[in-house]
């Protein structure tokens, strides 16, 4: 695979890398959604809610370094 586009800045293992934490902060951002949903009281539901919102912000911010 050739990484001399958009991220040559990043070698093969980091981009791997990159994308197996983007895959999780993902996975973390649905399975939060889904928790909060299901919340009995507005505390968890909260709490929930926000670990969704930090999951897709890491997601994001994680895949600024993929441009």
């Amino acid at each position: 695979m050739n990484t001399t586009s958009s991220h040559s800045c990043i070698n093969e293992m980091e981009l791997q890398t990159l994308r197996h934490l983007i895959m999780q902060h993902d996975t973390l951002s649905c399975k939060m959604t889904a928790y909060a949903e299901e919340a009995t009281t507005p505390e968890i539901q909260q709490y929930f809610q926000k670990s969704a919102q930090n999951a897709a912000q890491s997601k994001t911010d994680l895949m600024r370094f993929l441009q």
